[in-house]
């Protein structure tokens, strides 16, 4: 099996336990990721990401294989949208 079907095929709660073991640079038992295995797992993470989640974000990989990289002015606007969908009060420095 090559690479590229394993991810194909490797379940959620897989992608999910090695995304966890990256995150916290130990496996579930406790045991830390030598090099090697951090190197591998988030290759793996990454492509099993673009294979099954259909993301945008800025510094992620594409369905397509590569990487979206966001302008600044993108994630400005981006983060005005999120931010005014969510925003409850705006103080100014002359309110105070």
């Amino acid at each position: 099996m090559n690479f590229l079907s394993m991810v194909e095929t490797m379940p959620e709660s897989v992608y999910l336990a090695l995304r966890q073991a990256v995150e916290l640079g130990k496996w579930e038992d406790g045991n830390p990721l030598t090099e090697q295995q951090k190197e591998q797992t988030i290759q793996t993470v990454l492509a099993w990401q673009a294979k099954h989640l259909n993301s945008d974000e800025h510094y992620t990989i594409g369905s397509d294989g590569q990487l979206i990289e966001k302008r600044k002015a993108e994630l400005r606007k981006q983060f005005a949208e999120n931010n005014n969908e969510n925003e409850i009060v705006r103080i100014t420095h002359d309110d105070l």
